[in-house]
């Protein structure tokens, strides 16, 4: 069994390997057929290469062939060419003088005719021939010019009334064809026309007639864009030089529509309502600026920009003259009414302030001592400033600028603009923010005054308000029109006087007023601070923390400093405050040296400078609470052992103290007499 399979598998492997080798004998004989197919193949494209490049060659030579036949041609047809333009040339040198004497003909034959005083030609007597007869009488009419007038004297009279005939008959073709919109019947009329005088008064009668029913609006300067933009869409199909008859119609718009419309607006209010004039001048050169930019796009010739500024230049130039005359004049009466106005409302009648030698000599004199020198106002807390007063004048200081912009020459610009500035500075700054400065100092009571109503942190609070709307509209409307002139610098320094100024005044009435404050605080404390205060009868009996004239300076200082924080602005705050806060501890600690203390006293005194230190807080002053804490220290001397004293004094806050402040406070004690405390400070 086992032998038979092999001899199965023998047989099977003999039989795979004989089917094996005939498969690859077949892909043998297979490879030598394609083989022999690929190198015929080769044989036959390399003969077809041959053949193909023997055909380009043989093309080649035909065409270089065909290209000699075409130079040939070319030189051909070049001299025959030539031929024919010499032909061409000699034939209208021969043809040129016989029209010229066929024309000559004819003419000296309608000549005749105007000889013999009879028109007999169909050229005349046809009307649809106008064109032909305009022609032939434009030519007649040049050559009856050059004739002697004694000899042709009739026949060119007759020539010159046919003439004028047929160049009213043309216009009058012209007019009727521009009625009825025939724009082709238009434009040949007026090529018939341009070689006539009276073409000028066809384009004159198109201009009329264009303009009729154009101005049907209430906006003459909305109907005269429309207008222009009709005609420039029209025109180049009419006239041969389109931008001539445009140029000319913008001219009668403005010389005559918008001229008599400016006149008949300014004039009714030139001399009887300065601000009306003003407002109308501004607008009417301002939209008729705007009409010369929209017709800055139509082709006008060469310089259109001139052009139109002449044009406006022409129609303005009598109220441009002495227009900032006008501007400053009303303005000054303007801001004088305004003023006027307010201080009647207030049923105030304007106080000379006075200058000169003996008024500026008080003023040094008061600066520097605070005495007051004459008798002080009372205003009852008004400050005689208002921001509606102000508004009003910037307002209109605001349209005198945007007017001046507008109106003024450039070159003028700056000079009328720092005009338009000193009158705002007069009424504005002067006129109102001084004099309310001076009021302001004048009603500031003296330091000794009791109970007085101490406004004048008002009236700084409201000045620095004006101020900072006067510096805005300064920057905003009076800086572009002279920040590259000369005027700059001028400006420029006026304002910065008259911050000085304004300054000098704010400064001097703020120091009166802190005067004032600590010469009522005074008062307080000289009413309400008793000796039995800090040295009691019963020591043993003392219920209060602290004293009545110490509760109400703190109310009252509590109170100023409110203000102050609610008045001032910036670094002014903080300014004003120390300087408040330092008088504050002068006064406390010149008033706390006036009396002797006991034992009891002395802590009393003690809660009256912690009470003081705490409203001391308020400032938010770091100089002013040191110096609050220092005399807190200070008190501490009157109350603390003898044995402890010098411990005291070398303590952290009191260290660094003059030894006489030291002792001066130590001498307050009521028992300071006793040797020890003496020996101490021996």
């Amino acid at each position: 069994m086992l032998s038979c399979m092999k001899t199965g598998g023998t047989c099977l492997c003999s039989r795979l390997l004989d089917e094996f080798v005939n498969h690859i004998q077949e892909l043998k004989m297979m490879d030598e057929r394609i083989q022999r197919k690929v190198e015929k193949l080769e044989q036959q494209c390399q003969k077809e290469a041959k053949e193909f490049a023997k055909k380009v060659q043989e093309l080649q030579k035909s065409n270089q062939v065909a290209f000699q036949h075409f130079q040939e041609l070319d030189e051909h047809i070049s001299y025959v060419a030539t031929k024919v333009c010499h032909l061409g040339d000699q034939l209208e040198g021969v043809n040129t003088p016989r029209q010229r004497a066929v024309e000559a003909q004819k003419l000296m034959k309608y000549f005749n005719e105007f000889l013999d005083g009879e028109l007999k030609s169909d050229v005349f007597t046809n009307s649809e021939k106008i064109k032909e007869a305009a022609d032939i009488i434009q030519k007649l009419h040049l050559i009856a010019q050059e004739l002697p007038f004694d000899r042709f004297a009739e026949v060119k009279s007759k020539i010159a009334s046919k003439y004028h005939d047929l160049e009213l008959q043309l216009i009058q073709e012209f007019t009727s064809a521009q009625r009825k919109g025939e724009i082709l019947r238009m434009r040949e009329v007026a090529a018939v026309l341009l070689h006539f005088k009276g073409y000028s008064h066809c384009v004159d009668v198109y201009i009329k007639q264009c303009q009729e029913g154009a101005y049907m609006r209430n906006d003459i300067f909305e109907d005269s864009a429309v207008l222009c933009q009709r005609v420039n869409e029209q025109v180049g199909d009419i006239f041969s030089s389109p931008e001539t008859v445009l140029a000319k119609l913008i001219q009668n718009v403005f010389e005559v529509k918008l001229q008599t419309f400016v006149k008949d607006l300014l004039e009714d209010c030139r001399k009887s309502d300065a601000e009306q004039y003003l407002k109308n001048l501004y607008d009417l050169y301002t939209r008729t600026t705007n009409l010369s930019s929209k017709l800055m796009e139509f082709n006008l010739g060469t310089d259109k920009q001139t052009f139109l500024s002449k044009l406006m230049k022409s129609i303005f130039i009598s109220y441009l003259e002495n227009y900032i005359d006008v501007e400053t004049g009303y303005l000054r009466s303007r801001s004088s009414m305004i003023l006027q106005r307010y201080y009647d409302s207030k049923n105030h009648q304007k106080r000379s302030l006075g200058t000169g030698g003996i008024q500026d000599l008080k003023e040094r004199i008061r600066q520097r001592t605070n005495l007051s020198l004459g008798p002080s106002i009372d205003t009852h807390g008004e400050t005689f400033l208002t921001q509606e007063v102000v508004v009003n004048l910037l307002q209109e200081t605001k349209q005198a600028f945007e007017r001046c912009h507008r109106l003024s020459d450039p070159s003028d610009l700056p000079k009328n603009a720092f005009k338009i500035f000193t009158i705002l500075v007069e009424y504005l700054c002067i006129e109102h923010i001084d004099y309310a400065l001076e009021i302001g100092l004048a009603a500031i009571p003296s330091p000794d005054s009791k109970n007085a109503n101490l406004y004048f942190f008002d009236v700084v609070q409201q000045a620095n308000t004006i101020f900072h709307l006067f510096d805005k509209q300064f920057n905003d409307h009076l800086m572009p029109l002279i920040s590259s002139s000369p005027k700059l610098t001028e400006c420029l320094q006026k304002k910065k006087e008259i911050i000085e100024q304004m300054e000098v005044k704010l400064d001097t009435g703020i120091d009166r007023t802190l005067n004032c404050m600590i010469g009522q605080m005074k008062h307080i404390l000289v009413t309400e601070q008793k000796k039995t205060d800090f040295k009691p009868e019963d020591e043993n009996n003392v219920m209060i923390q602290y004293t009545t004239a110490c509760v109400k300076v703190c109310v009252y200082v509590r109170k100023q400093v409110e203000k102050i924080r609610n008045s001032m602005d910036g670094k002014n705050v903080e300014t004003v405050l120390m300087e408040f806060g330092v008088r504050f501890h002068r006064l406390i600690y010149e008033h706390l040296q006036q009396y002797s203390y006991s034992s009891m006293g002395g802590m009393l005194a003690i809660c009256d400078v912690a009470e003081y230190r705490k409203c001391a807080k308020d400032f938010q002053i770091q100089l002013v609470l040191q110096l609050f804490d220092t005399l807190h220290s200070l008190c501490n001397l009157l109350v603390v052992a003898p044995d402890n004293l010098k411990q005291v004094c070398s303590g952290e806050q009191l260290a660094n103290l003059d030894k006489n402040t030291l002792h001066s406070f130590v001498q307050l004690r009521a028992d300071y007499r006793s040797s020890r405390l003496a020996r101490h400070f021996s």
